[in-house]
C-alpha cells in the first residue's frame, strides 16, 4: 500500500484527479490526536488544530505487489485492506467503482482527523519521474516542479516572481503551461511533476494565456523605459515583446495606478509605480538577508510594497534588491542615469574587499568602472554579493596615488620613476638585514613572493602583516589547515552545530552569514557564540564575552559542549581578530582541546570542523608563501617597506626609518611614507589571490591603471634590478612558476585543496600549549563600522553615506587613535 503526501494545498492533487474522483469516507469523529492503527506501522495521524475542516486529505491507494498503476479500488473492502487501517474508518458505506489510475479519495477533516503530514511506507520509492516537455522525454527527481522538468528539457517558461533561491510564491501566473488532462492551464512553478505527466508550453492555449497575463501587468505599468535604468536588462520588457500582444485594450479612464516611493537607504533607489507585485524583494529580504523589514500591505490595486513603518534597511546585502527586482522597481541608486547596459565592457573578476573572494562582474565604459555586479559561483558566493563589494567601486577613482613622490619636509613633490626607484634601492641597499616588510589586506600574491624575495635577498628574514600584534602569530604559519577555512564556505550547509570564537561574521563575511542562515532556518544548525554580542541574522546562544568562557567548553560544563559533542558535523570558526589579543594562545589552545576531546566528530574523511575565518584578501597567501612573522622582532628596522598597508599602528614605524609605500590610494599608510610608489587597484591589473578557504582565484584587468601608476610586482622587479638583487623573473607567468614552486596548490585555480585527516590533526596538536593562560581578556569587535575597512571603502562617498545613516559616522577604534604626524 502506497500513501501520497497530504498537503493543505491544492497544488499537490493535479486538477484532472479531483475532478474525476471526490470518493467520500464517512466516519464517525475520534478525539483529536487519536493514532490511526496499521499492521505495519505505516503512519500515525493526528488532527492539526488550526487547520480548518473544509480541507480535504487524499489518500492514493496501491495495491501491494501490482504494477503502481491502479486498475481499481475494489479490494478496499476485502479483510486485506482492513487489516491495514482499523479502528477509526468505517468503509461499509464504500462503493465499488471501476476509476482510472491514479485516484484519490477524500477524507473530510471533521471526520478522519488526519494532520496533513508526509506518509511513510515500507515500499520501494522510485528516486526519478520520467515526464514529457513538448513530447521530449525527460527524468527528473520526484518532486521537482514543473518549471525545473521544463528547463532540464531545455525549454524555457517565462517567469516573473518565480526564482531558484526562494520560496514559491506563484504570484505573477506568467508561468503557465498546459498538462494534458488539467482543465485549464497550470502554474508551472508551484506544480510538481507526476509520472507519465505530459506538458505542453507551446500551444494557442498556453500562448493566450500569456498574453493575457502580460496584458494585465502592463495595464498599470508606466511607460518609464526611455528614462529607467532598468531599460535593456529589463525581464518585463523582454518578455513583453515574446509573449504579449501586439496591441493594447486598455484604456485609461482615471489614470494609472500610482504608488508613493519609499526611502531605503543610500544604496537602493525605489520607483513604486513600476512595481509588479512579484513579491521576490519580500522573499529575499527574510529568507536569505534575514531582516523582516520588507512586506506587503493593501489588497489588489491597493497593494503596495515597502516599510510598514518608514525606515531604512540596515543589511549587508540590501544591494542584491536590486539583482531579484524583474522590474524597475528597485535599482541601486548610485548607478542611477550613468549608463546603459549595451555601453559597458563586462570583465569577469573576484571582489577582494574581505576574505571570501565572492565571484564578480566589473562593468566598465572606456577607463572607469561603472558599477559591479555578481557572479553566479555555488561554492562560495552563489549569486549574492556584499553592499561593500558592490558599491564601493566609486573609491576606485578618488584619493587616487598616480604618480610616485618624495617627501620633501612636511609637503610631498612629484618625481619621475627613475628618480623614485633609484632612492628606494640605495635606501634598501644600504639598510641591508634591517628592512622590515608589512603586507596590507589588499596585496595580491604576486607582489608578496617579488617583496618577500627581493629582502630575502637582501639579508633581512623581517616580513609581517598589518595586525595589531606584530610579533607573531598564535595559529602559526607552518599548517595550512591552522589558517584556513577548512569546512568550505558551502560547507556549513552540511553542519549541525556551530561555536563561533571572536568573530561576528555578519561583518567580517556578510555572504558567507548569509549561508549559516540558510543552514539555521531550513537545517536547524546549533549556533553557538563566544564573544562581544552582536546582531546575527539567526538565533544564538551567547557562552560569554571574554576568553575564560572557553574553559567551561573545555571541561564539558556549559550545555552547548553537548551539542557538540552529538552533532554529527560539528563545526568551530575562530575570527582572525582573535590573534591580536594578548592571550590568543590560550584561545587556539583551548579550541585545539575541544576539537581534541570530540576528534571523532571533528576530523572526518570529508570533513574538518575546525576553520579560522580571515577577514583580509592577502592572509591566506600571504601565510602560503611565508610571509608572516616568525619570531619577536629584535633590533630597529632602518627601512619600513609598506606594501597597501594602512592598518599598521605608528608605534610599529621607528622614529627614524626611512618608509616606503607602495600602494593605490592615499589612506593612512601614505602618510608616514618618505618615498610613494602608485600602484594598481583590483579591478586594474591580473592578479592572485586565495580566498579563506584556500581557494586560489584571479582578478583580472577591467579598465587600466590611472596616471603613472603600475602593477606592484613589476615596481618590486624594477626596484630588484636597480638594487643589485635582480629577481629571476621578467613576466607574470615566470611569477607564478615561482609561486607554484613554494606552494604547489597555486597551480590549480578555483580548486579548494583540502589537507589530510593526519596533517590537519596534526597541525591542531602544536596549538594546544600547556602553558598557555586566559588573561579574561574581553573579545572586542574587530570591525566596528562594516562600510569603512580599508583604503577602498574609505575613499568612497556612497560608503561614506552608508556610514552615516548605518553605523552613526563610527570608525574603526586603531584608526581614530592614529597620530598622522607620529612619523613624519
Amino acid at each position: 500500500m502506497t500513501f501520497a503526501p497530504l498537503s493543505d494545498s491544492h497544488h499537490n492533487t493535479p486538477p484532472s484527479h479531483t475532478a474525476h474522483c471526490q470518493e467520500q469516507i464517512t466516519t464517525p469523529s475520534p478525539p483529536r490526536h487519536q493514532p490511526i492503527n496499521t499492521s505495519s506501522g505505516i503512519y500515525t495521524a493526528s488532527r492539526r488544530a488550526s487547520a480548518p475542516d473544509s480541507l480535504y486529505a487524499r489518500v492514493a491507494i496501491a495495491i501491494p505487489g501490482s504494477d503502481p498503476t491502479l486498475k481499481s479500488l475494489g479490494s478496499l473492502k476485502s479483510p486485506n485492506f482492513r487489516n491495514h487501517i482499523s479502528g477509526t474508518a468505517n468503509l461499509a458505506p464504500i462503493v465499488r467503482k471501476q476509476i482510472q489510475p491514479p485516484r484519490f479519495l477524500s477524507l473530510r477533516r471533521s471526520q478522519c482527523n488526519i494532520t496533513p503530514r508526509q506518509f511513510r511506507t515500507s515500499a520501494i520509492t522510485r528516486n526519478e519521474v520520467e515526464v514529457f516537455v513538448d513530447g521530449k522525454s525527460v527524468k527528473v527527481e520526484a518532486g521537482t516542479a514543473v518549471i525545473q522538468a521544463c528547463e532540464k528539457a531545455g525549454v524555457h517558461i517565462p517567469r516573473f516572481c518565480y526564482h531558484d533561491r526562494l520560496s514559491v510564491a506563484g504570484n505573477c501566473r506568467m508561468c503557465l503551461v498546459e498538462v494534458e488532462k488539467s482543465p485549464k492551464p497550470i502554474a508551472s512553478c508551484a506544480y510538481p511533476v507526476m509520472p507519465g505527466m505530459k506538458i505542453k508550453t507551446d500551444t494557442n492555449l498556453v500562448k493566450k494565456a500569456r498574453e493575457g497575463v502580460m496584458e494585465f501587468l502592463l495595464a498599470n505599468h508606466p511607460l518609464d523605459c526611455p528614462i529607467c535604468d532598468q531599460g535593456g536588462e529589463c525581464d518585463l520588457q523582454d518578455q513583453s515583446v515574446r509573449y504579449g500582444s501586439d496591441r493594447g485594450r486598455f484604456k485609461e479612464v482615471v489614470g494609472k495606478r500610482a504608488v508613493e516611493d519609499k526611502d531605503l537607504g543610500p544604496l537602493i533607489k525605489t520607483t513604486m509605480t513600476r512595481c509588479i507585485h512579484c513579491t521576490r524583494c519580500v522573499r529575499f529580504a527574510n529568507e536569505v538577508a534575514g531582516f523582516q523589514d520588507l512586506g506587503t500591505s493593501g489588497r489588489g490595486n491597493d497593494m503596495q510594497i515597502g516599510t510598514y513603518i518608514e525606515k531604512t534597511m540596515n543589511s549587508e546585502l540590501s544591494g542584491n534588491l536590486a539583482d531579484v527586482c524583474p522590474v524597475g522597481a528597485l535599482l541601486s541608486k548610485p548607478y542611477t542615469f550613468n549608463a546603459r547596459p549595451w555601453e559597458l565592457k563586462n570583465t569577469e573578476s573576484i571582489d577582494v574587499l574581505d576574505a571570501l573572494g565572492s565571484n564578480i562582474r566589473v562593468d566598465s565604459r572606456g577607463v572607469e568602472v561603472m558599477r559591479i555586479l555578481p557572479r553566479l559561483n555555488e561554492e562560495i558566493n552563489e549569486e549574492w554579493i556584499s553592499d561593500r563589494t558592490r558599491s564601493a567601486y566609486d573609491g576606485l577613482k578618488t584619493q587616487r596615488l598616480t604618480t610616485p613622490m618624495m617627501r620633501k619636509g612636511d609637503t610631498f613633490v612629484t618625481v619621475n620613476w627613475s628618480e623614485a626607484i633609484h632612492k628606494v634601492a640605495a635606501e634598501l641597499k644600504a639598510a641591508g638585514p634591517d628592512i622590515k616588510a608589512v603586507a596590507g589586506q589588499l596585496a595580491d600574491a604576486e607582489s608578496l613572493v617579488a617583496l618577500k624575495d627581493l629582502v630575502n635577498t637582501l639579508g633581512s628574514e623581517n616580513v609581517t602583516v598589518d595586525n595589531r600584534r606584530q610579533d607573531s602569530l598564535a595559529h602559526g604559519a607552518d599548517f595550512r589547515s591552522n589558517y584556513l577555512l577548512n569546512s568550505t564556505i558551502s560547507g556549513i550547509e552540511q553542519a549541525d552545530a556551530l561555536l563561533l570564537i571572536g568573530t561576528n561574521p555578519r561583518h567580517e563575511a556578510a555572504v558567507m552569514n548569509a549561508r549559516i542562515r540558510k543552514s539555521f532556518v531550513y537545517n536547524g544548525l546549533n549556533v553557538g557564540l563566544v564573544g562581544a554580542p552582536v546582531d546575527l541574522t539567526y538565533d544564538y546562544e551567547h557562552i560569554g564575552a571574554d576568553t575564560s568562557s572557553l574553559e567551561a567548553l573545555v571541561s564539558g560544563k556549559h550545555a552547548f559542549s553537548q551539542q557538540l559533542a552529538n552533532a554529527k558535523n560539528p563545526m568551530i570558526i575562530v575570527g582572525s581578530g582573535v590573534t591580536d589579543l594578548p592571550d590568543s594562545e590560550y584561545v587556539f589552545s583551548a579550541v585545539s582541546k575541544i576539537v581534541g576531546q570530540h576528534k571523532d566528530k571533528f576530523f572526518q574523511e570529508n570533513w574538518n570542523g575546525y576553520n579560522v575565518l580571515q577577514r583580509a584578501a592577502s592572509r591566506a597567501a600571504a601565510y602560503d608563501i611565508g610571509f608572516a612573522p616568525q619570531a619577536v622582532e629584535t633590533g630597529k628596522s632602518k627601512v619600513v617597506y609598506l606594501l597597501e598597508a594602512d592598518e599598521i599602528s605608528p608605534s610599529d614605524i621607528p622614529k627614524d626609518a626611512f618608509v616606503i609605500y607602495q600602494g593605490h590610494h592615499g589612506d593612512v599608510g601614505a602618510q608616514y611614507a618618505d618615498v610613494i610608489l602608485p600602484g594598481a587597484t583590483y579591478t586594474e591589473k591580473s592578479a592572485t589571490f586565495v580566498n579563506t578557504e584556500g581557494r586560489p582565484q584571479m582578478t583580472r584587468a577591467a579598465v587600466p591603471p590611472p596616471g603613472a601608476a603600475r602593477e606592484d610586482w613589476k615596481i618590486i622587479r624594477a626596484i630588484s634590478e636597480v638594487a643589485g638583487a635582480t629577481l629571476p623573473y621578467d613576466d607574470v607567468h615566470q611569477v607564478r612558476d615561482r609561486l607554484r614552486d613554494i606552494a604547489p596548490h597555486f597551480a590549480n585555480y578555483n580548486v579548494v585543496e583540502p589537507s589530510s585527516v593526519a596533517v590537519a590533526s596534526l597541525g591542531l596538536s602544536t596549538l594546544n600549549k600547556s602553558g598557555a593562560k586566559s588573561a579574561k581578556t574581553a573579545f572586542a569587535p574587530v570591525i566596528s563600522d562594516y562600510y569603512m575597512t580599508d583604503s577602498i571603502t574609505r575613499a568612497s562617498s556612497t560608503m561614506a553615506k552608508c556610514s552615516v545613516a548605518f553605523s552613526k559616522g563610527t570608525h574603526r577604534p586603531e584608526e581614530s587613535e592614529f597620530k598622522i604626524e607620529a612619523h613624519a
